[in-house]
């Protein structure tokens, strides 16, 4: 019988680690991408497509399913794996990102926020306990705790005071997700560091998070314009704030030299929409980079976009025929480069995974930035 949620690590070499999470509606190999679900589905993606790319999660985006299905009516349709079928485990995100980065006339109090939808202007209000109620209805085997992110440019102060804001919100979603009764016992919470690129605040954050509580710890407040480099500076104390004895999870990261990166610094779990808004753009990533196959330097190109990859579009479409449909605005080219793409990400999770395993994870990373990141 599976458990409600436990997380074992397999391997470490040096911050790096490979593991699993077993919960009941499947196993999460570690490190793990989870592709980007926002309203139901992977775009350009048939669910047991993204399954088929190596994906053991995706991720649901509660701002969204609450405004267009609703969450009451995903729950009236069987709930959320039923709705889009897909059997195996789904994290929700808490929707406060997107209530900070798409709402117009938003207002933030303690209570929590009162904003206008992005698609028809209807008021709407979010607070720890609706976001709760929100990933019950939609039947999220993750939960996250409701939190609010500024920008990494922030004066300090702000930065400060919405972090303690945020604490406070996550010992109320800590109660809100426990009020839950029998979705609270087969699923999981996790909480959301925040404190920008600040150590200090990161620690008391750190601190606060564990004195609630929590299945998982994720860090939220990065890859919001900082750039890289002050990511991974950050990245270098703040995952080793959290338990080691608990996933982290770096929300909306990124690019694959990022998830490298993080994963050297001790992240397991990742989300992002780039590989499959990459994919409808006409971008390509590859083990020798990203390919923009728009370029006209491909139009004659019978060569396959990456020669090392396994799906539908490198083993049987050259790059000619993907420059061709994205140029003529055909939809198989956004499926197939999405897929491509999906498919690639979890080509590099395993590859960092079997790395760890064997103890080799700084060669990998040395070869991998060798030949994806040359001039």
């Amino acid at each position: 019988m599976q458990p409600r949620f436990e997380f074992s690590v397999h391997a470490t070499d040096g911050k790096a680690r490979t593991g699993l999470i077993r919960m009941k509606r499947g196993e999460i190999r570690t490190p793990a991408f989870m592709p980007v679900g926002t309203a139901a589905t992977v775009k350009a993606m048939k669910p047991e497509s993204v399954r088929q790319t190596g994906a053991d999660i995706l991720l649901g985006n509660t701002y969204h399913l609450m405004l267009r299905p609703g969450a009451e009516r995903v729950a009236r349709l069987g709930g959320l794996h039923k709705f889009m079928n897909w059997d195996r485990p789904i994290l929700t995100d808490s929707g406060g990102y997107q209530v900070m980065s798409l709402s117009a006339l938003r207002k933030i109090t303690e209570e929590g926020v009162t904003f206008k939808s992005h698609i028809d202007g209807s008021r709407h209000e979010l607070t720890p306990e609706r976001s709760m109620e929100i990933q019950r209805l939609l039947g999220s085997d993750i939960v996250m705790a409701f939190d609010e992110c500024p920008r990494a440019d922030a004066p300090l102060d702000v930065i400060a005071a919405s972090m303690r804001m945020s604490m406070r919100w996550a010992a109320r979603s800590r109660a809100g997700f426990d009020s839950g009764e029998e979705h609270a016992a087969r699923s999981a919470l996790f909480g959301i560091q925040q404190g920008a690129l600040n150590e200090a605040l990161r620690r008391e954050s750190a601190e606060a998070l564990q004195e609630i509580g929590f299945d998982g710890y994720a860090i939220g407040g990065l890859a919001v314009g900082e750039g890289q480099e002050a990511m991974f500076a950050t990245l270098d104390f703040a995952p080793d704030m959290l338990p080691v004895d608990r996933p982290r999870y770096l929300m909306g990261v990124g690019k694959p030299d990022d998830l490298v990166g993080a994963v050297e610094r001790g992240v397991d779990m990742f989300d992002c929409v780039l590989p499959s808004r990459s994919g409808r753009n006409g971008q390509g990533f590859t083990w020798n980079g990203p390919v923009n196959l728009r370029n006209a330097k491909h139009a004659e190109d019978t060569a396959p976009l990456d020669e090392r990859c396994p799906c539908d579009a490198c083993t049987k479409y050259s790059r000619a025929y993907l420059h061709h449909l994205h140029k003529s605005g055909e939809i198989l080219g956004a499926m197939l480069l999405t897929e491509h793409n999906l498919t690639f990400y979890q080509q590099l999770m395993a590859g960092m995974r079997d790395a760890i395993s064997a103890g080799q994870f700084a060669q990998f990373a040395a070869r991998f930035r060798q030949d994806y990141l040359k001039p």
